[in-house]
């Protein structure tokens, strides 16, 4: 039977050290790129607008995801309010950047953790968890206590820092990163994050190195490593060729990709004038062959 990997530090000790870690730094947080130095055991908000406790705006089984998380009973949802990368054509919008949700403590997380693995949940998928890992470890401490024993997914935009990233190393068993840009004047005009393929290569490579390539069992369901997600914008602005090569040449050419063809223009993209319409047909099926000439071939089954 598998074990998630974050049982082995829970009982030698190590996830109470990694929460007084990650708790510290909220006091001047650091904790992703933005680097915003507020305050927020204070009450003082950053970019992501949350400060001590968390917000959630919905949990449930999701059957949407990719076919190693969903198997038969889905993937264990929870979806964190707010955001530290704020695409202006996010498609959940009115979560990330309008605040749809409710403020939770640690132990409602706990306790949703645990409704969604006696659902028959397969994981534990966490939707946008950059700003929220300190409250993340420490409901998954009051969870395990529980009985929590199902693996945890890091579903993230990809803007993470890499110090961060190693407080979860022996926490995480599957990292779910998009990588959503390679040029930088495209983060710009997107998310006002110029860094972001830079910070996106980085992270990657970090998920990559403590998890490896991603594991699936008999029943083929994903116990452990590393899923991309790569979502094709129109005119090619994600620059998915190059994307595509970094992964096979730098993470691994056995990386599990998901390349997507759902964009449609959400939130404020009809201000930018190449995102203001939907993804061409041809479009996609350009982005899956410059995948495979690249050398990625591991692809979710819906490419």
């Amino acid at each position: 039977m598998y074990e998630p990997v974050y049982i082995k530090t829970y009982n030698n000790g190590l996830l109470k050290e990694k929460i007084k870690k990650a708790r510290e730094i909220l006091s001047s947080c650091s904790l992703c790129p933005r680097g915003c130095g507020v305050d927020r055991l204070s009450g003082e908000l950053g970019i992501c607008k949350t400060g001590e406790n968390a917000s959630v705006s919905s949990y449930h089984p999701h059957y949407g995801e990719e076919a190693p998380l969903v198997g038969h009973n889905g993937s264990g949802t929870i979806f964190f309010t707010y955001c530290n990368l704020l695409c202006n054509f996010c498609q959940n919008y009115d979560i990330s950047h309008e605040g749809h949700g409710e403020e939770v403590s640690g132990e409602q997380i706990a306790g949703m953790m645990l409704f969604l693995q006696n659902t028959g949940c397969h994981n534990i998928n966490f939707v946008t968890p950059s700003h929220v890992v300190p409250q993340i470890l420490s409901a998954l401490d009051i969870a395990i206590e529980n009985g929590l024993g199902i693996p945890l997914v890091y579903n993230t935009g990809g803007y993470d820092r890499v110090e961060t990233l190693k407080l979860l190393e022996g926490v995480i068993d599957i990292y779910m990163p998009d990588f959503k840009f390679w040029d930088p004047d495209v983060a710009e005009l997107t998310c006002k994050s110029r860094d972001y393929p830079e910070v996106a290569r980085r992270a990657i490579i970090e998920m990559h190195r403590q998890v490896g390539d991603l594991v699936i069992d008999k029943s083929g369901l994903a116990r452990r490593g590393l899923l991309i997600r790569h979502l094709v914008l129109p005119h090619g602005l994600a620059g998915t060729r190059q994307i595509m090569r970094f992964i096979a040449q730098k993470v691994s050419s056995n990386s599990y990709v998901n390349i997507m063809p759902q964009y449609r223009p959400c939130g404020k993209a009809y201000e930018v004038k190449k995102l203001s319409r939907m993804l061409l047909p041809k479009e996609y099926k350009a982005a899956l062959r410059e995948a495979k000439e690249e050398g990625i071939t591991r692809l979710d089954r819906a490419n």
